[in-house]
Order: structure tokens, then C-alpha cells, then sequence
């Protein structure tokens, strides 16, 4: 798997969150009702649809402009993990620009999203449509 800047997702969020910018995003009332009505699994669902067309790309189209600041959980994870365009990605996980995200890559980056969204929930106390599946993806983390 490849991981130029070596990061696992949890030490990649204590270097976000030194950064005020970066730690200045959280999940808003309509994005937590989004994940809380759509699960954890939907959302990550539209997460890697996003990456692999706006951010694995060669050239993406629009680089630097491509994220939208709110309407899905993703989009704000994107944000706050340095995940929003091939710049910020380079700078803060270590993919260059111009050569195209392969799969493994892809995947390295929904995990940190992943980890975010979860911290989030935590932190909002999110109350999960089926609390029975959200259960299992805490107790994934919580040994991270």
C-alpha cells in the first residue's frame, strides 16, 4: 500500500489538528442528520465516488475548486483532512500532483476519512438511525 508521508490515519489527525484552518471543520446540524439518516456506509459510499472521480484523476478537472464547503459529510472530511484538491493532498497526506490515485491510494484516503466522520459522530454524540450497525463501526475504532 502506498503512503508517501507514512501516515497512519490517526497521526495524520493530530497533525490536522494543529492547523487552524483544518481544524476549524465540523460536521454542521444538516450533516449530521445526513449521516445519522443515511449511515456510515452510504456516506463513505459517496466519499470514494468523489475521490476516485474529483481527486484520482492525473489532471483533475477543476483542481483547487472541485469540493464543495457543505451538502454531504464528505465534502467537509475532505476538507478537514487536507483531502479537497491535489494540493492540499500533497501538502498534508504526500500524493503528488499529476500522477492518478490508484486503488490502494484511494483507499488510504477514505480511511482518514473514515476516522474523521467516526470522531465527529463521537464528538456530536450522534444518534444513528440503526444503532445496532453504528455500534460495530465504533467498536472497529475504538482500539485506534
Amino acid at each position: 500500500m502506498n503512503d508517501p508521508a507514512g501516515n497512519d490515519p490517526n497521526m495524520l489527525l493530530e497533525r490536522l489538528a494543529k492547523s487552524r484552518f483544518r481544524a476549524s471543520f465540523h460536521l454542521g446540524r444538516y450533516e449530521l442528520s445526513y449521516l445519522s439518516e443515511k449511515g456510515m456506509d452510504a456516506v463513505l459510499a459517496h466519499a470514494a465516488e468523489f475521490i476516485k472521480a474529483r481527486l484520482a484523476p492525473t489532471l483533475p478537472a477543476r483542481d483547487g475548486r472541485q469540493t464543495p464547503l457543505k451538502g454531504n459529510p464528505a465534502f467537509i472530511a475532505q476538507h478537514a483532512t487536507g483531502a479537497c484538491c491535489r494540493s492540499c493532498l500533497k501538502k498534508w497526506q504526500g500524493y503528488e500532483k499529476g500522477i492518478a490515485l490508484g486503488e490502494d491510494e484511494r483507499n488510504n484516503i477514505l480511511a482518514v476519512l473514515h476516522v474523521w466522520l467516526v470522531a465527529e459522530a463521537r464528538r456530536a454524540n450522534l444518534e444513528w438511525r440503526d444503532a445496532a450497525a453504528q455500534s460495530e463501526l465504533f467498536q472497529e475504532f475504538s482500539s485506534q
